[in-house]
C-alpha cells in the first residue's frame, strides 16, 4: 500500500481528508506543522506528500524547497485557496508536482494522487521535472494546463498523437488550435519529420492547386521556376490546414482526391508523386452545419474528422489563466529584453474577472504590451488597456450594422476585434462571409 504524508493545521479538515484517502486504500500519516513533518520524513519513505500552503511554523513552499534540496523524489502536492493560486504556480516552478484548490472535488484529489504516484514509479531514478513545463520542452508554445478542460484536451492529444488518424481541431479564434496541432505532431511517430502549417483562408482559390501540389516551370503564366507544394514539403510528416472551411468547392475535390489516392501531380507534370502525410485540420466554424448548407463536401468532412478535438475557450479553463499569464510574461521578457517578475494582485483579479473574447491570443497580446510599458518589477493596473475598465454597455455590432453611414467603420472594428478572422467578423456583424467579402471589396478594406 502507498504511504501519503498529509501536512495540514486544520484538524477537522485533515481528519476528513485522511479518512477519505484511507477509504481508497492509502496509508496516511498526518502532521499539523513543518516540524512534525520533518520528524516523520526522517523515519518514513513516503510515496506522496500533501501540504497546505500556510502552516503555523512556516509555509508549504519552504518545505518544498527543503525536500527538493535533499534530492527527495517524492512528489509534493500543494493545497491552496483560490486566492493563492498565483503563489502555487510559482511553487510548481520550484518542483511541486501539482496543486489543488479548496474546496476540493473528491475526483480531482484521486486523479492527482493517481497521476503523482504513476510519475514517481516511472521516474524513481530520474529527477522529477516540474509539471508546469513538462511539455513545453517539446513545443515552446504549449502550456500543460491543470483545469479539467485542459486535462481532457491533453488526454485526447496523448491518445491520438501516436496514430495516423486525421484530426479535426475545432475551437474559437485565438484558442491555440495550431499549437495543439503542433503538439500532436511532436508526440507522434512523425516528430522528426516536417510539420507544415497552411492558412487556407490566405490562399486564393485560383492558385490553391499550385500551393498544395506544386508546379513545373512554364506550366502557366508566372511559373518562372519549379515549385514544391505543401503536400510534398510535408511528405513523411504532418500537414496542418488551418481554417479548412475556407477552401473553395473545387479545391475541396482536389484535396479529397489527394487524400484518397495518397498521390499528387504538380501542375504541368505528367508524373505522380507518392505522399505519406498525417493530416491535421482546424476550423472555428461548425463544419457539420456548413456541410448541411451544401458548401462543404460531406465525404471530405468525414475524411478530415476521423478524430475531433475541441480546444476550450480561455474562460472555460480559468484555473490555467495564471499559468498562461506567467508563460507569456516569460516570453515577453525574452522578446523585449525586460525583467518583469510578475503581476500585482489587482491585475490578477482583473484578469480572472475578464471574459477574454480573444482567448489565449488576446492574453498574449495584452501581456506583451503591458510588459513593454512596465518599468518596475510587477505589471500594474496602469499598464492595461482601457477596455478592461469600460463600464458603459456597448451596442452589439449587429444592432449598429443596419446604418449605412458607419458600415465601413464597423467592418474595420469587427476585423480588428477578431484579429482579421473574416469568418468570426462576419458572425459579429451578423452577415454571411460572402457579404463581408463583397463589402470589404466595396469599401476597399
Amino acid at each position: 500500500m502507498k504511504q501519503i504524508l498529509l501536512i495540514e493545521d486544520d484538524v477537522t479538515f485533515s481528519n476528513m481528508l485522511k479518512k477519505f484517502m484511507e477509504r481508497h486504500k492509502y496509508i496516511v500519516d498526518v502532521s499539523y506543522n513543518i516540524s512534525g513533518a520533518n520528524n516523520l520524513l526522517k523515519s518514513n519513505n513516503y510515496d506522496l506528500i500533501f501540504t497546505d500552503l500556510r502552516l503555523p511554523d512556516g509555509d508549504g513552499i519552504a518545505l518544498l524547497k527543503q525536500i527538493k534540496q535533499e534530492q527527495n523524489l517524492t512528489p509534493v502536492v500543494l493545497m491552496t485557496s483560490y486566492a493563492e493560486v498565483a503563489t502555487a504556480v510559482q511553487a510548481m516552478k520550484q518542483g511541486a508536482f501539482d496543486y489543488i484548490s479548496k474546496p476540493f472535488n473528491p475526483n480531482e484529489v484521486l486523479e492527482v494522487i493517481t497521476n503523482a504516484l504513476e510519475i514517481k514509479e516511472n521516474k524513481d531514478v530520474v529527477t522529477k521535472q516540474p509539471a508546469i513545463s513538462k511539455k513545453t520542452n517539446e513545443n515552446s508554445d504549449f502550456v500543460t494546463g491543470i483545469s479539467a478542460a485542459s486535462k481532457t484536451l491533453n488526454e485526447y492529444i496523448h491518445l491520438v498523437a501516436p496514430t495516423n488518424m486525421s484530426v479535426l481541431v475545432t475551437g474559437e479564434s485565438g484558442t491555440g488550435k495550431e499549437v495543439v496541432a503542433k503538439n500532436i505532431h511532436l508526440q507522434s511517430l512523425r516528430k522528426d519529420k516536417p510539420f507544415v502549417a497552411v492558412d487556407c483562408g490566405a490562399i486564393p482559390k485560383e492558385i490553391a492547386s499550385s500551393e498544395f501540389f506544386g508546379h513545373k516551370k512554364g506550366s502557366f503564366t508566372g511559373a518562372v521556376q519549379d515549385k514544391i507544394g505543401h503536400f510534398e514539403a510535408a511528405n513523411g510528416g504532418t500537414l496542418f490546414l488551418d481554417e479548412v472551411g475556407n477552401l473553395s468547392y473545387e479545391n475541396q475535390i482536389q484535396l479529397l482526391r489527394a487524400l484518397q489516392e495518397r498521390k499528387i501531380k504538380p501542375i504541368g507534370s505528367s508524373t505522380e508523386i507518392n505522399v505519406d502525410i498525417r493530416l491535421v485540420t482546424a476550423t472555428n466554424e461548425n463544419l457539420l452545419e456548413v456541410v448541411e448548407k451544401g458548401s462543404f463536401r460531406e465525404d471530405l468532412y468525414h475524411r478530415l474528422n476521423e478524430f475531433s478535438i475541441e480546444v476550450p475557450r480561455l474562460k472555460d479553463r480559468n484555473d490555467d489563466l495564471i499559468l498562461y499569464a506567467d508563460f507569456f510574461l516569460n516570453k515577453a521578457n525574452k522578446q523585449l529584453n525586460k525583467s518583469v517578475v510578475g503581476f500585482s494582485k489587482e491585475v490578477l483579479t482583473i484578469f480572472q474577472n475578464y471574459e477574454w473574447p480573444g482567448n489565449i491570443r488576446e492574453l498574449s497580446n495584452i501581456i506583451k504590451r503591458a510588459t513593454l510599458l512596465t518599468t518596475g518589477e510587477l505589471i500594474e493596473v496602469n499598464a492595461l488597456p482601457n477596455k478592461f475598465f469600460k463600464t458603459t454597455e456597448v451596442k452589439t455590432f449587429s444592432e449598429n450594422f443596419s446604418t449605412k453611414e458607419n458600415e465601413k467603420e464597423l467592418i474595420i472594428s469587427a476585423l480588428e476585434k477578431t484579429d482579421y478572422n473574416r469568418t468570426q467578423a462576419a458572425k459579429l456583424l451578423n452577415i454571411t462571409r460572402k457579404t463581408l467579402y463583397n463589402k470589404m471589396k466595396l469599401y476597399e478594406i
